[in-house]
């Protein structure tokens, strides 16, 4: 199945799929779509859906094979494809990103950080390079960078989407808090804490309320 007829909602929960997949103990050879929705609190029907888009060794009464599930989430996902990526901003999220090494696992290999400010620019944080804006261009097209991530304020957010957009940057992960216009042949996702944890909080009201109910 061609990846744009899978929806979003879809794409979000197969991650979470495959931590569960890996995480399991004990040897179990095959697992059902039932006991994985039990698992996760998800809808029977729904993780069947899920998994039908994905994957077709899926057998009645028997399940998913454990390890060609994984895989096949995984081919999907594109894990095993390394995506060179860059951080526009070295502040503290920025510098964060940087040090984390689980991004390996989704196969996003993040090379080094620019920024504007030159007491920042030289250094080395967590092993990898604090580099000019001015330098970034060049950088890009010599380290084949498909991804650029903005960790900067939303007042320099504009300013950093342009730059990436110049460095012919293919895809922008933006954890500033402002909508961002780019071209249609730029994939754009934004990372809205403020919009997670209104639903965070959203959910914990409705939860202290049943619970004072009872």
């Amino acid at each position: 199945m061609a990846q744009n007829e899978i929806s979003i909602a879809t794409i979000q929960r197969l991650p979470i799929y495959l931590d569960y997949l890996k995480s399991m103990t004990g040897g179990a050879e095959y697992i059902s779509a039932t006991a994985l929705a039990s698992a996760l609190g998800f809808g029977e029907v729904q993780v069947r859906k899920d998994l039908a888009s994905v994957c077709s060794s899926g057998k009645p009464k028997i399940g998913y094979h454990v390890e060609e599930l994984k895989a096949e989430i995984e081919e999907y996902l594109g894990y095993h494809k390394a995506n060179n990526a860059i951080v526009i901003g070295a502040g503290r999220l920025g510098c964060a990103l940087l040090g984390y090494e689980g991004f390996s696992r989704y196969g996003l290999n993040i090379l080094a950080a620019f920024d504007i400010d030159v007491s920042k620019v030289g250094k080395m944080e967590n092993g990898k390079p604090i580099l000019s804006m001015e330098e970034l261009a060049g950088f890009c097209r010599r380290e084949n960078v498909q991804i650029g991530i903005i960790t900067v304020p939303a007042v320099h957010a504009k300013q950093a989407c342009e730059a990436l957009l110049a460095a012919g940057i293919l895809a922008i992960w933006n954890f500033a808090p402002i909508h961002l216009d780019v071209p249609e042949s730029v994939i754009i996702k934004d990372e809205n804490m403020a919009c997670s944890l209104a639903v965070l909080s959203t959910k914990l009201a409705k939860k202290l309320g049943e619970n004072a109910a009872t």
